[in-house]
């Protein structure tokens, strides 16, 4: 039997696109703050103020570049999620300062890059510090750094070997939409999906395709 996974709607720019994405059953809102490449970014103050009016019961990740922990715990004291999710690879050091500096209550989500099978080396890394794991397709060493919402699918095999083996939760990023969410959830079996440009029309969330998306993740249970 397949569970239900857990949906993240990413690069939500409104609360207009907040409530469309609820609306339709959305777990998880992410907002996307500066960022070298991608779509969705907004500002810190647009962040702010959407998660203000965000409904008890959905969760808000606040996707940050910044890899010092000061700098990290600062960024979600003031965009006030309660996740915060890492697009780059941190060091250790990063992570054992933040477990003395973030609130216990902000749940920590690495993500991981899925470039070739050295991403299952990073679980015994990052797994002590870590709430969750989100896989995603970005290259973080492209002459413009890529950290997400590229639109693009990774190895798929090199995932399940990962959920396989991870203890904490883990989230499947990385060119998903309707027309291969069926096929992502029975090779995967993820706790969570993420999508950001598979549910988008012109930098635009599209209604029609999140009704898709959600039909789709229905019919794969």
């Amino acid at each position: 039997m397949i569970l239900q996974p857990r949906v993240k709607i990413c690069c939500i720019s409104s609360k207009e696109e907040a409530a469309l994405a609820i609306g339709h059953g959305a777990h998880i809102l992410g907002f996307v703050a500066e960022q070298p490449s991608g779509p969705g970014i907004v500002d810190d103050d647009t962040i702010r103020d959407i998660v203000r009016d965000v409904p008890s019961g959905v969760s808000t990740f606040l996707l940050t570049s910044r890899i010092a922990a000061a700098e990290i715990a600062d960024h979600v004291a003031y965009c006030c999620t309660d996740s915060v999710q890492l697009v780059q690879h941190i060091d250790v050091a990063a992570h054992e300062k933040l477990d003395q500096m973030l609130p216990p209550n902000i749940r920590r989500i690495q993500v991981i890059h899925v470039q070739d099978e050295t991403a299952l080396d990073l679980i015994d890394l990052y797994t002590p510090f870590v709430d969750a794991y989100l896989l995603d397709s970005g290259r973080p060493t492209a002459t413009i750094a890529e950290f997400g919402g590229t639109g693009r699918t990774h190895d798929w095999a090199i995932s399940a070997k990962f959920v396989a083996r991870s203890t904490r939760p883990v989230f499947l990023a990385g060119g998903l939409n309707a027309g291969n969410i069926a096929n992502a959830i029975r090779q995967v079996r993820p706790y969570g999906l993420d999508l950001c440009s598979g549910v988008r029309t012109e930098d635009r969330l599209c209604e029609k395709k999140l009704a898709d998306y959600f039909s789709a993740v229905r019919a794969a249970l």
